[in-house]
């Protein structure tokens, strides 16, 4: 069994609005994420949930972005050994979720 990790980044932008600065950042985050180690990542919308799936050290990772009026909140399952960085991987996700609502 995995090892949620849930991080909340609060925003002033309102919901549309963030979500289009979400999108528009998929490219940059995805090249960050394979920067980090991260390997086939596919992802796809589902209303205001962006949900992703990716690999590192040949194991399988999922989680997701939930756009909402205040706040992003990202989730992501991580199994096995990778639930022992749960706290430096928060820190990260933390810190790459506000790249994506920054103003560009």
């Amino acid at each position: 069994m995995g090892r949620p990790v849930t991080v909340s980044i609060p925003h002033q932008l309102g919901r549309e609005e963030a979500r289009k600065r979400v999108d528009a950042s998929l490219d940059q985050f995805k090249a960050q994420l394979g920067s980090a180690g991260l390997g086939n990542i596919q992802h796809a919308w589902t209303q205001d949930r962006l949900g992703f799936t990716a690999k590192a050290l040949g194991q399988n990772i999922m989680g997701r972005i939930d756009v909402n009026d205040t706040d992003l909140k990202i989730e992501v399952e991580l199994p096995g050994l990778l639930g022992g960085l749960a706290e430096k991987i928060a820190g990260r996700l933390k810190q790459q979720g506000t790249l994506l609502i920054e103003k560009k």
